[in-house]
């Protein structure tokens, strides 16, 4: 069973999480997470189960090695945990999704102690071929809480029973176990070469709680070494690159 935490988010788009603890009580995060630590927090580092464990944990993308946060202090104790890109953090309480919910990969910031980050697979062929995040999902299992983060703006739908929604296929952070994935041809000669939004997208089909994020990591990604490019290039040709003239060009 994991521990009961209690915990406030802090900030608006670089987030972090503070973890509240009584004494005997821990937290689980991913490796380099930790932002701050109060006395008598003490850090345990490890596979978390053995060398499996920790495969299977480097296979969804994360850090070989889990530490947890024990507090063995007297009162309160807190620990906090900090964002890794603009975004927001979504606490989930995993008894209210039957003990489990699946989530796209690095997704995982840090849980209760008891709360267990497994391997999940997609069930549909097509949707790990094209679906944007492949084969591999995070399954966080347990009956407690458990802290996500995604990019941009977050939203949570809930689907009703036979209800569909697409959705671009790397806005997709996390779905019940009951929500049904897979992906859908966009259609369209000029849809798919010129509409901006890739050959595929993603159908989920209810019941269950789905969660979006507005800005993948991909995205920023894609978009910051775009920039780079440009600005190597506008280096290159001189009138728009470096020195007075350059800076007013281009706005710096």
């Amino acid at each position: 069973m994991a521990d009961v935490i209690d915990y406030r988010i802090l900030g608006d788009d670089m987030q972090i999480v503070e973890i509240e603890l009584d004494p005997g009580e821990g937290v689980r995060a991913e490796a380099g997470a930790m932002l701050y630590m109060e006395d008598g927090i003490e850090m345990q580092t490890g596979t978390g189960g053995g060398l499996f464990k920790g495969f299977k944990r480097m296979i969804t993308g994360e850090s070989f090695f889990i530490t947890t946060f024990l507090y063995r202090g007297q009162g309160k104790g807190h620990v906090s945990f900090a964002a890794p890109y603009p975004g927001k953090i979504i606490p989930i309480d995993l008894t209210k999704f039957g003990g489990s919910i699946l989530c796209q990969k690095d997704a995982f910031l840090c849980a209760a102690a008891g709360i267990e980050i497994e391997v999940a697979f997609t069930k549909r062929l097509g949707a790990g071929l094209f679906g944007g995040e492949g084969f591999i999902l995070q399954e966080l299992r347990g009956d407690g809480l458990a802290f996500i983060h995604a990019g941009g703006t977050v939203i949570e739908k809930n689907l009703a029973a036979g209800e569909h929604l697409r959705v671009d296929t790397g806005c997709l952070v996390a779905l019940a176990p009951t929500v049904d994935y897979d992906i859908q041809f966009i259609g369209g000669f000029k849809n798919a070469l010129f509409g901006g939004e890739g050959l595929f997208l993603a159908v989920l089909r209810g019941p269950g709680t789905v969660y979006l994020q507005s800005l993948p990591f991909s995205r920023l990604a894609d978009r910051i070494s775009a920039a780079a490019r440009f600005q190597q290039k506008g280096e290159q040709k001189g009138i728009g690159g470096s020195g007075i003239l350059g800076g007013l060009i281009s706005g710096d």
